[in-house]
């Protein structure tokens, strides 16, 4: 008899798969020279990963967050969601302000 994992589990493979995929980036992301590093980012600087429109950054409670109004996407950057996630009824007034 297989036992399923608990939620606890999943979260801890979950981040042991990310760390992983992180250090692969990293390394590969080192090999990478400066000059070809500047042209990624001038090629893909506020541009949807989604779709490859421009993004538009909207504020939304104190924070800028990168809204595609082509596809409709939003994006967030390293620590926005921790900022959105400590304010209560952040989720459903997020729903409502990004609705179509």
């Amino acid at each position: 008899m297989s036992r399923r994992p608990n939620e606890t589990e999943q979260e801890y493979q979950a981040r042991l798969t990310m760390e992983r995929q992180r250090s692969v980036a990293q390394e590969r992301n080192s090999h990478v020279a400066d000059a070809d590093r500047e042209r990624q980012k001038q090629l893909h600087w506020m541009r949807c990963p989604k779709c490859g429109a421009e993004l538009s950054e909207v504020q939304f409670r104190d924070v800028k967050l990168d809204k595609c109004f082509a596809c409709a996407g939003v994006f967030l950057d390293d620590g926005e969601l921790e900022q959105l996630t400590g304010k209560p009824g952040w989720f459903d007034s997020m729903l409502r302000f990004f609705r179509n």
